[in-house]
């Protein structure tokens, strides 16, 4: 058997293509709130936008998983990047709130592209190496997140049409097809391919059933729930309290993509070895309820240089062929202008990053420290299938409190809900001895 050595030449190309797919996801990360606002959605009807996706690759993923391991990575990885890049031109040329949905339901069931990726790079690395390998996809998804956004603040600057991010993205989905035919090599022989196998769906049930990892898994369930609820409303969020539009957006998610990169990057590694897993995941714990409960409290006040009569204009002219009906989202005033507003939700966003790029490699090193290492791919597949269980049900359930209680009811509730969280990992965790712990990297 061939040794797998890991280089520069069989770990780059990869690396590039995670990289190139992260930007366009990114670029239109920060505007799904407007695009569906363009067409007078409602909160709910926005959540269900965001939605869409993770719903979708519920189905889609372990299907084209399953497919990459009968036939290949190149051409599941092809398929991937071509139906992607046809749901972002659907996107930018959408003119129904349900074409909107559309495009992201293709791209959810058939873009399994960091999925294939990441199994990829599996194949070309041997076992010592493979955390250290998959580790670059985290830091591939965190440049995109970080430069992403900023291309897509850069864009709207120059013009007011929200089809110009979603063809940018289509662009880099275009590029990484180009560069899939020209620098990719199959990483899978034809004599390793197995015949596909459908999932086992009580597989979940059965882990959720061990007393060794149950409540980590719920745990993980439970904060992937709270945290994606943020995620996905901040855009309205940060409309109906500052009255900012895609480009003030883009800069915050900028802002969050930095803090999580220095946090994923460079201090995570020293945490653990330091403190421990376990206390490294209640202070991440304490942390996300901290940012929540503060991004709660963030003032209606807009800054100086807002004006409400050219927000609803700029909000209005982007809808591209939409029906210019109003949506619910009500912006602030002129006379709520402020100096503490944008301030005091760069301050909230600080904290909440830090507990975000520090509770799930935790959690996941936690719960493989908890099984035999033969059951590392099981574990860790029933953890990444509850994060996507949470991320499709959380924007239905945060915009619905968004619309029928307060735009800030999901990150205040989710703030208290994540503090108990905290207080039951004292529980949890209670009489583990962390001389005895032996920090692990999962990639």
């Amino acid at each position: 058997m061939t040794e797998k050595k890991l280089s520069f030449e069989t770990i780059a190309p990869i690396f590039l293509l995670i990289l190139v797919d992260v930007l366009g996801l990114t670029v239109i990360l920060p505007l799904l709130h407007l695009y569906g606002a363009r067409f007078g959605a409602s909160p709910f009807e926005i959540g269900l936008v965001v939605a869409a996706f993770p719903v979708a690759q519920l189905i889609g993923v372990p299907m084209m998983g399953a497919l990459s391991d009968r036939f290949g990575r190149k051409p599941l990885l092809l398929i991937s990047q071509v139906t992607t890049f046809a749901s972002f031109l659907l996107l930018g040329l959408a003119n129904t709130l349900w074409l909107v949905i559309l495009s992201r339901l293709i791209d959810g069931i058939f873009g399994a592209n960091l999925a294939t990726a990441q199994a990829a790079l599996s194949d070309v690395t041997s076992e010592e190496d493979r955390a250290r390998a998959l580790g670059l996809t985290g830091a591939a998804f965190g440049v995109g997140f970080v430069l992403g956004p900023l291309i897509s603040a850069v864009a709207l600057n120059f013009t007011d049409r929200l089809s110009v991010p979603a063809f940018i993205a289509a662009g880099y989905s275009l590029l990484s097809i180009i560069l899939t035919l020209v620098l990719f090599k199959e990483t899978l022989p034809e004599e390793n391919r197995a015949a596909s196998r459908p999932l086992d769906p009580t597989i979940i049930v059965t882990m959720l059933r061990d007393p060794r990892v149950n409540l980590l898994l719920v745990m993980m369930f439970a904060q992937q729930l709270i945290f994606f609820g943020f995620e996905s409303l901040l855009g309205l969020f940060t409309l109906s309290r500052l009255g900012m539009l895609g480009e003030g957006n883009a800069y915050v998610f900028v802002w969050v993509g930095v803090v999580l990169v220095v946090v994923q990057g460079y201090y995570i590694g020293k945490w653990t070895r330091r403190f421990g897993e376990h206390r490294v995941a209640q202070a991440a714990l304490a942390c996300l309820a901290l940012g929540l409960v503060m991004v709660a409290l963030t003032p209606r006040q807009p800054p100086y240089s807002y004006v409400q009569a050219r927000a609803e204009r700029e909000l209005f002219i982007r809808q591209q062929g939409g029906d210019g009906a109003a949506s619910d989202i009500s912006l602030p005033e002129n006379a709520e202008r402020g100096p503490w507003g944008v301030p005091w939700l760069i301050i909230s966003l600080v904290p909440l990053s830090i507990g975000s790029g520090l509770i799930r490699p935790t959690l996941n090193t936690l719960i493989t420290k908890q099984v035999s290492p033969v059951e590392y791919g099981v574990v860790l597949g029933v953890s990444a299938a509850l994060v996507s269980g949470a991320n499709a049900i959380a924007p239905l359930v945060a915009s619905l409190m968004f619309q029928t209680i307060s735009p800030s009811a999901p990150y205040l509730y989710g703030g208290i809900i994540m503090a108990l969280l905290w207080v039951v990992s004292l529980v949890v965790f209670r009489g583990s001895h962390q001389p005895d712990l032996e920090p692990s990297e999962v990639g």
